[in-house]
């Protein structure tokens, strides 16, 4: 009894957790973040705001007042592989499985700007997705697919603006108008810089390029986002949760700032700025994550720019489980880690979701690795009941506290960055890359001493025999040297029926207006999209007249 009594007084007073850390009895833990965590928390940990309800700006707790209630989030899987034809029947038939939305891979000769013939894309043409030279590619991976009924997410950044014009282009052939088109092209070309490294052009050249595009859009285009400003690929590189945030929003406030040169206001684009994050195993602290990422740039647009509109505030986000937490040992486990992961996304708030694939560690995804991703989207929204109420942890002690400490550690990460002369110097003096190589180092570091258990490679590494892995098909390859020969006879049969005059004065005036930096750059590549010049030859012509970026790692 006298025990029980010192307990309860204890608790009163906020000295439980003290006392017991005093006599060694509670270990001292971190989250991957390198965040201290208490034993527990209380209401006295949250502090005395309480915050705003869901659909209330800032938006902590959600953009809708109803949650899911009244639309799920957006379903896509991301997917293409060698061939435009060949995606497109992946594209119909994950359409088919009930998938809401589509997601477009590109291979990495097309993500560096040159056609499957250059000799560069030798061994990469079609590998780790689609190949897409010219407009006639672009015509092909569309084709019977509804553009003005399907929303599409393209990941490419440095020739961003081609591919988009290509999809517009491709769309006017249907008879639908650009105004009628919704979807999403990455166009984030600062984090290629940091995390994977498919940049062509020095960094304020390509920084002008996505501003061209995103003014572009705000105007012409009003229902397609022109940036999705990603943290995914910073965390996959292996930043922390922290990084990830404070770097992605630094730079979403160098594209604001390049766009507002072009005299936009910021409520005429701000609404169609849109993200993609990555969601990885600490539960809490992704749920916490999603909350403080919509509160901070809430009020960095009402606050630094003035924005009126309250869509303009709203932080909209895809999201993709994480690529880099999946293994190649055991990988049915990576079902149940992009499982977690997923919850954590949907009770995060996040507006567009995809899992990545449990077989990926081994090869671009199956048909049925594909399937069972969606599945599991379909079950968290269908048989959970996580859907019928927003924000369902929030309230939680520990996931408010959370949110409050993570939105402080960023904040403070980017005022570090702002002083420095923003995110464009910041990559420019390689501050991002030596901060995410030594956060990778740390972890990985601590997966090779067994302090980070990594379940089915540093702890219970014992397997049965088969596995699901085997049991549901052969490993997926893609045939590179066949579609490197189909996609070279393609091009050379375009080269000889196209218009040459035609491409050599659409890619003259890319040229000149490259040369001018008050041209918008987006005009001249629709027309030579047209003309159907190829996306090396537009890329050429931007590499001749900007050169190319080699970075350097700056020690602070």
């Amino acid at each position: 009894m006298a025990d029980q009594k010192k307990t309860r007084k204890n608790k009163a007073t906020g000295k439980t957790r003290k006392a017991a850390a005093d006599k060694g009895t509670v270990e001292a833990v971190h989250n991957p973040s390198g965040i201290p965590l208490q034993p527990f928390y209380t209401a006295r940990d949250r502090g005395a705001e309480e915050p705003a309800d869901p659909g209330r700006f800032p938006f902590t707790r959600g953009l809708y007042e109803a949650g899911y209630r009244t639309r799920l989030w957006t379903m896509r899987q991301y997917a293409g592989y060698a061939t435009a034809e060949e995606s497109n029947k992946r594209f119909r038939y994950l359409l088919e499985q009930g998938q809401t939305g589509l997601s477009v891979a590109f291979d990495l000769p097309t993500q560096m700007g040159y056609d499957s013939d250059h000799p560069l894309a030798e061994g990469e043409a079609g590998k780790v997705g689609v190949a897409i030279d010219s407009l006639e590619d672009m015509e092909f991976l569309l084709k019977d697919i509804p553009l003005d009924r399907v929303t599409t997410s393209m990941t490419i950044n440095a020739p961003a603006a081609i591919l988009l014009a290509m999809y517009v282009v491709v769309a006017e052939k249907q008879g639908v108008p650009a105004d009628r088109l919704s979807g999403t092209v990455q166009n984030d070309i600062l984090k290629e810089y940091v995390a994977r490294g498919t940049y062509i052009y020095p960094p304020r050249p390509s920084v002008r390029l996505a501003a061209d595009l995103m003014a572009t859009c705000a105007k012409e285009i009003p229902r397609w986002n022109a940036i999705s400003v990603s943290g995914y690929h910073i965390r996959d590189a292996g930043s922390t949760a922290v990084q990830e945030m404070a770097f992605s929003l630094a730079n979403a406030i160098a594209y604001v700032d390049a766009v507002l040169e072009r005299g936009l206001a910021i409520d005429d684009f701000a609404p169609r700025i849109s993200w993609i994050f990555n969601t990885h195993n600490d539960f809490f602290q992704e749920v916490a994550k999603y909350r403080a990422l919509r509160k901070i740039w809430a009020e960095v647009i009402r606050g630094r720019y003035g924005a009126q509109s309250e869509r303009s505030c709203m932080l909209r986000t895809h999201t993709q489980t994480g690529g880099s937490s999946l293994t190649t040992q055991q990988p049915e486990n990576n079902i149940v880690r992009a499982a977690f992961q997923a919850l954590a996304a949907v009770l995060g708030g996040v507006q567009s979701l995809a899992l990545s694939c449990f077989d990926e560690g081994h090869s671009i995804p199956t048909e049925f690795a594909q399937q069972m991703a969606l599945r599991t989207q379909q079950i968290i929204a269908h048989e959970t009941g996580v859907t019928n109420v927003a924000d369902p942890l929030g309230g939680s002690h520990y996931v408010e506290w959370l949110t409050a400490e993570l939105e402080r550690k960023v904040r403070e990460e980017m005022d570090r960055i702002e002083a420095m002369g923003g995110a464009v110097a910041a990559v420019e003096k390689g501050y991002y890359q030596r901060e995410i190589q030594e956060a990778a180092y740390r972890f990985q570091k601590a997966v090779d001493s067994g302090e980070q258990v990594v379940v089915g490679v540093n702890r219970y590494r014992k397997s049965v025999a088969g596995g699901l892995g085997r049991q549901a098909g052969e490993i997926f390859s893609v045939d590179q040297k066949a579609v490197r020969e189909e996609q070279t006879r393609r091009l050379k049969r375009l080269k000889e029926t196209r218009d040459p005059k035609a491409v050599a004065s659409s890619l003259s005036a890319l040229q000149k207006a490259a040369e001018d930096p008050k041209e918008n750059l987006i005009p001249p590549i629709i027309s030579a999209v047209r003309a159907y010049a190829t996306l090396g030859e537009m890329c050429e012509v931007l590499r001749r007249v900007w050169g190319r970026f080699d970075e350097s790692i700056t020690a602070f």
